[in-house]
């Protein structure tokens, strides 16, 4: 009995382990498949900025609502497949993945939404698949994660913070007409070089410049952090559960417990 009603309905419980295979497996085609979506994340955001120098024509709408109904598909497959629905649903990245969609999806009526979709690249390096393959294929990766990590979070400000200034400051600053005016001054007011050459109007403008140099600066200063800080070695301690040591460690600095570091005996 209890076979015959599974055998009833094979395709919820098939569909819902193949999705996670492709989310979390490490066969080739589950690391090709997490690849797709780090190019459509590509994709999206590049497709933003490329349209702050062209005039959209209408393959450009096409492609941007088509990018929307594959983002709401994935969206809608993570939930799907994750442990506890709701709470993913609650999730900040889950309500970027909203916004994005809907910016893409509102673009034919609603076009200064654009810049949202530049959240999307919060998934590009912050993704776990992602860098879980990033790691597995390169030591640079293994080595330097953090620093990636802190770039990824850097990238994504500056360049969401420039679509802001861009979409806010376009129609009423004879100064910024394009995405790259934008970008130039979000670089050179982050870096408190302030060539003055560009300057934002209104009081809105004011507040927005106030707030790339406190919490550019900020990133800014945190990447500097990791960069030049020794690189730390993924390995967990058996007994406290510290993830991360110093590369020539011989004991948890937590705990105290001898750990095992492999290297490939570099001097």
């Amino acid at each position: 009995m209890g076979s015959s009603g599974e055998a009833e309905r094979p395709d919820v419980p098939w569909l819902k382990a193949e999705l996670r295979q492709l989310y979390h497996g490490q066969d080739p085609r589950s690391v090709r498949f997490r690849w797709t979506l780090f190019v459509l994340d590509l994709v999206t955001v590049g497709l933003f900025v490329e349209m702050t120098f062209v005039t959209k024509q209408l393959w450009m709408i096409v492609l941007e609502m088509v990018l929307g109904v594959l983002i709401l598909l994935e969206l809608l497959a993570r939930l799907y497949i994750a442990p506890s629905p709701r709470k993913r649903l609650i999730r900040l990245s889950t309500w970027v993945d909203v916004i994005v969609i809907i910016s893409l999806l509102a673009a034919p009526f609603a076009e200064n939404l654009g810049f949202f979709r530049i959240l999307r690249a919060l998934r590009l390096f912050r993704s776990p698949q992602v860098l879980g393959s990033l790691r597995r294929v390169s030591p640079f990766v293994r080595e330097r994660e953090t620093s990636i990590v802190a770039a990824s979070n850097l990238f994504v400000f500056v360049f969401f913070v420039a679509g802001l200034v861009f979409v806010t400051q376009a129609d009423r600053n004879q100064d910024i007409n394009t995405f790259l005016d934008a970008l130039y001054f979000t670089v050179t007011t982050l870096t408190t070089t302030g060539f003055g050459d560009i300057v934002l109007v209104g009081e809105w403008g004011r507040l927005l410049a106030i707030a790339i140099m406190i919490v550019g600066l900020a990133l800014f200063l945190r990447l500097l952090q990791t960069v030049f800080q020794p690189p730390r070695a993924e390995v967990e301690c058996r007994k406290c559960g510290l993830a991360r040591h110093d590369r020539d460690a011989v004991h948890c600095k937590h705990c105290g417990e001898i750990i095992h570091i492999d290297t490939e005996g570099s001097v």
